[in-house]
């Protein structure tokens, strides 16, 4: 049960195509972001919609099948952990990320 203390599952479309990149000899990474859509009826009684973003951060074999398969429009599933960092921008100002650390991929509908 201590895997569930950091868990996220999520299901959505790609916002864009995935940006891949290449560590060292062997080692990729690749980041892409999925909307992920909830609707509720306010107190008026009408359906609002919300969308929300997630970055998402795949490594090595995951980044592999993120670069030729995924496009922009890919409806996933993914189950990862949550992840926070920081850095400091270009202006000397700090900056908070918050990513899901994906461990297994799913792809789901057609292709876009």
């Amino acid at each position: 049960m201590s895997n569930l203390r950091n868990s996220v599952r999520l299901m959505g479309f790609l916002g864009n195509d995935p940006e891949v990149k290449t560590i060292g000899e062997k080692k990729k990474v690749a980041n892409i972001s999925i909307a992920t859509n909830d609707s509720y009826k306010n107190d008026k009684g009408e359906k609002v919609e919300e969308t929300q973003w997630h970055n998402l951060v795949l490594w090595d074999r995951l980044a592999g099948l993120a670069e030729n398969y995924l496009r922009k429009g890919s409806e996933i599933s993914v189950e990862g952990k949550l992840t926070s960092r920081s850095y400091t921008d270009k202006e000397g100002v700090k900056r908070y990320v918050t990513e899901i650390l994906v461990s297994d991929l799913q792809m789901l509908g057609k292709k876009p």
